[in-house]
């Protein structure tokens, strides 16, 4: 989020990306090569409308090591601590370029990790929970700073495969972070945590707030908050059958703040009339 509150950016970069309708029609059919899946989805809001990119590559596209990741004409990477990605992308559904780079300089690293499931086998580390971004575009033209986060999931098996939904949301404090995760497991479990992550990259735990409904989107996503205080819907920024993204405003005890929310439905992302739109959003090179 821009630091005047009039841009926000969304960076995914993906290996064996779990919302692939392709990875997941070579998963039916045996094993797959998570490499051969991958993609930099990119999701830029405001002044100047919104634009959103996300093509999906094969193999031969990519290459990668501990400190860079390049899919096709992107890339990300490590680099004097700065998290440094280069996007040279095609929007959909209207094609046009996205080009520039946004560089993510972190207060402090963090090397807290939790099991998202009973299994352990999701796992989620907010790496870098409080960081400065700069993004300098060159198409569009834009230039702008302000806050920034930057975390990692991995997984043994589909998302769809251990949950039915979740929500998690980050909303950004004076000193750091404050992220819950609210969790549905396709067994019918439940599983919820809320951390403090301070800018110094020390993690506590906090107590889950109360569960706090918000309206459905257009596409009938049900949407719940955890939020000891009121809150109210600034954006929308996302909204799909499975998904939606939407930004906060919060009343907190340290005063107003900003926090992204994401709401995921795997029951409805495994149905197949949903998995043959994807490919409008998510389109290959192979």
């Amino acid at each position: 989020m821009s630091d005047d509150g009039r841009h926000g950016l969304t960076i995914i970069g993906f290996v064996g990306s779990v919302f692939s309708p392709y990875y997941a029609r070579a998963r039916r059919r045996g094993a797959a090569d998570p490499e051969n899946f991958c993609a930099l989805n990119v999701a830029l809001y405001g002044a100047g409308g919104h634009r959103w990119a996300m093509t999906e590559r094969g193999r031969r596209w990519i290459s990668r090591d501990a400190t860079r990741f390049t899919i096709g004409p992107s890339a990300m990477r490590w680099e004097d601590g700065v998290l440094v990605v280069d996007i040279d992308e095609v929007t959909v559904p209207i094609p046009s370029r996205l080009r520039g780079q946004v560089r993510l300089t972190p207060s402090a690293i963090c090397a807290h990790e939790v099991r998202l499931d009973h299994e352990g086998l999701h796992v989620w580390r907010p790496v870098a929970p409080f960081s400065r971004i700069d993004a300098v575009f060159e198409k569009p033209a834009l230039r702008w700073s302000g806050i920034g986060y930057h975390d990692s999931n991995w997984g043994a098996v589909p998302l769809e495969d251990s949950f039915e939904s979740w929500v998690w949301s980050r909303a950004a404090m004076k000193d750091g972070a404050a992220i819950v995760y609210d969790t549905v497991l396709k067994d019918g479990g439940t599983s919820a945590f809320a951390l403090h992550i301070g800018a110094d990259g020390h993690v506590e735990d906090m107590a889950v707030p109360p569960r706090r409904e918000m309206p459905t989107t257009f596409w009938r996503m049900a949407r719940h908050m955890r939020a000891a205080r009121r809150f109210s819907v600034a954006s929308l920024l996302e909204d799909s059958p499975f998904y939606a993204r939407t930004l906060l405003k919060l009343d907190t005890e340290e005063g107003p703040a900003d926090a992204f929310h994401e709401s995921l439905s795997l029951a409805r992302f495994r149905n197949p009339v949903v998995q043959l739109m994807l490919p409008f959003r998510m389109p290959r090179r192979g």
